[in-house]
């Protein structure tokens, strides 16, 4: 009997400490999260509160004809243009480069536009009761990826302005959908004409300069996008390898049209490769004043 009660105990005991782990991972976790934001959003001040900016659809004049239909589909004429957005996610993600090990996620994340940037906030339900927290950024001109168990013991970082920069840039544009204004050709932007279903765009921030190939749908709805390079790891290697996702379940947001459900993969030698599988459970924005 003595046995069973030491390790009734024991097992008390780890769960307790399991829980405090967690409980201070989660609020380190916050923290940081909160630096981040607090910086992304410090450089979109000026914007919240910039005369107002509305989209004009004379500004469609020049560009090809998809991504033409696209505008006329997804905003209506005097639409204010978004500085900031507010995401929060569902969904799973892919941990294995080369097998199916598929996990469920819950995650926010905060995106300005006049200088493009970003940062993800995530949950991964490795086990119950052991999360992984992931935060993925690119927060004046600087990317970062850091994921940790319990949000205290690091299992994967990598930030500064190289190529990790340059991936996280790139998502930011992929996602654009999700905040379309940030799509309207400008100084940053300019799009370039493949065929009847197709647009070539090219996003510039600092000394980044990126090119996504969109695909629209019959409705004019951008179906899908494409990089034909963009850094991955695999067993430890950093490989260039195509890149693309997917966008679905259009629904109105007042006069918007955005995509509620996507997924991503690589174009690995072996052939697709989905690892990010993700619904909208809310939506926010701040428009331009």
């Amino acid at each position: 009997m003595a046995g069973w009660w030491w390790a009734g105990l024991t097992l008390v005991a780890l769960l307790l400490l399991l829980l405090g782990l967690s409980a201070l991972g989660a609020r380190r976790w916050a923290l940081r999260a909160q630096a981040l934001a607090s910086r992304l959003d410090a450089a979109q001040g000026d914007a919240l509160a910039a005369p107002s900016a509305r989209f004009d659809a004379r500004q469609l004049a020049d560009l090809p004809a998809p991504v033409q239909r696209y505008f006329r589909a997804v905003l209506k004429d005097g639409q204010p243009l978004i500085a900031a957005a507010t995401v929060e996610l569902a969904g799973q993600i892919n941990l294995s480069a080369t097998g199916e090990q598929w996990k469920p996620f819950r995650s926010r994340q905060r995106i300005v536009t006049q200088r493009p940037g970003f940062v993800w906030d995530a949950r991964v339900a490795m086990a119950p009761g052991l999360p992984v927290r992931v935060l993925d950024s690119y927060v004046d001109g600087r990317g970062l990826l850091h994921a940790a168990l319990l949000g205290l013991f690091t299992v994967a970082q990598e930030q500064g302005d190289g190529e990790i920069a340059r991936g996280e840039c790139m998502r930011y544009f992929a996602e654009a959908a999700w905040y379309p204004t940030a799509l309207l050709p400008g100084p940053r932007l300019r799009w370039a004409a493949v065929d009847d279903r197709s647009a070539l765009a090219t996003l510039t921030d600092g000394a980044i300069t990126l090119t996504l190939l969109f695909r629209f749908n019959d409705a004019g709805l951008i179906e899908s996008f494409r990089a034909e390079a963009r850094g991955a790891t695999q067993a430890g290697q950093a490989l260039m390898l195509p890149w693309e996702g997917c966008w679905s379940d259009y629904r109105s947001y007042g006069d918007l049209r955005v995509p509620f459900k996507g997924e991503v993969a690589w174009m690995r030698p072996e052939g697709r490769k989905t690892y990010f599988r993700g619904s909208v459970t809310a939506l926010h924005y701040a428009f331009m004043a």
